[in-house]
C-alpha cells in the first residue's frame, strides 16, 4: 500500500479498480484546514489524464506493471498477432486493446506488452523508429518564408507525419513514437 504523501512521479497505483500513473503531484498546506496532495494522474488503460486531490494519509495499492518484450507478427484484419521470443507463445489482441500505439510499427518489430494481473492493457513501442517515406510532395526552393516549414508525408506503415521541406520520397526518417514528430533523416 502506498499513501498519497509518498507519491513520486512515475509511480503506478490502483484507484477504484483502475491503473493510474502519477504524472505530477504537489503537496499543498493551506493556511486554514488540513494539508492535501493535488496530483495529475494518467489512466494507463484509456490514456486519459485527470487531476485529483488526496488526503496525505489516504492509502491505495501499488500496481505492479509487467513489461514483456514481444515481436509484432502481423495484422489479419481483425486481430494483431504477437509472439514471445523466448517461449514462442503467441497472443492476439483486437483494435480496442491496441489503440493507435502500432501506427509507427512494422511487422517483425519488437514492442513491450504492458500487463497487470495477467491482463494485457497496452503496448509500448520503441521511443524512436526508422521508417521509409512512401508518399510526399516535392519541396520548392523559396518556400521557407517562415522558419521550420513542413509538409505532410506518409510513411510505410500508412501513418501521416509532418516533415521538413527538404525530405524526399526516397528518404528514411526517424520518428518519435510518443509525439509522432519527425526527429531526423537516416543517412
Amino acid at each position: 500500500m502506498v499513501s498519497a504523501g509518498d507519491f513520486k512521479n512515475g509511480l503506478t497505483v490502483e484507484i477504484d479498480g483502475e491503473i493510474f500513473q502519477i504524472i505530477d503531484f504537489l503537496h499543498v498546506k493551506p493556511g486554514k484546514g488540513a494539508a492535501f496532495v493535488r496530483a495529475k494522474i494518467k489512466n494507463l488503460v484509456t490514456g486519459s489524464i485527470i487531476e485529483r486531490t488526496f488526503r496525505p494519509q489516504e492509502k491505495m495499492p501499488k500496481a505492479h506493471i509487467e513489461r514483456l518484450e514481444m515481436q509484432y507478427l502481423y495484422y489479419d484484419g481483425d486481430l494483431y498477432h504477437f509472439m514471445d521470443n523466448s517461449t514462442y507463445e503467441q497472443i492476439a489482441l483486437n483494435k480496442t486493446e491496441i489503440g493507435d500505439s502500432l501506427k509507427f510499427i512494422k511487422e517483425n518489430e519488437t514492442v513491450k506488452m504492458l500487463s497487470h494481473n495477467g491482463g494485457v492493457f497496452g503496448i509500448e513501442p520503441p521511443l524512436v523508429v526508422e521508417l521509409k517515406i512512401t508518399e510526399t510532395e516535392p519541396g520548392f526552393k523559396g518556400d521557407t518564408a517562415q522558419g521550420g516549414a513542413t509538409k505532410p508525408a506518409i510513411v510505410e506503415t500508412g501513418a501521416k507525419v509532418n516533415v521538413p521541406l527538404f525530405v524526399d520520397e526516397t528518404d528514411t526518417i526517424k520518428i518519435d513514437t510518443r509525439t509522432g514528430e519527425y526527429v531526423g533523416r537516416v543517412n
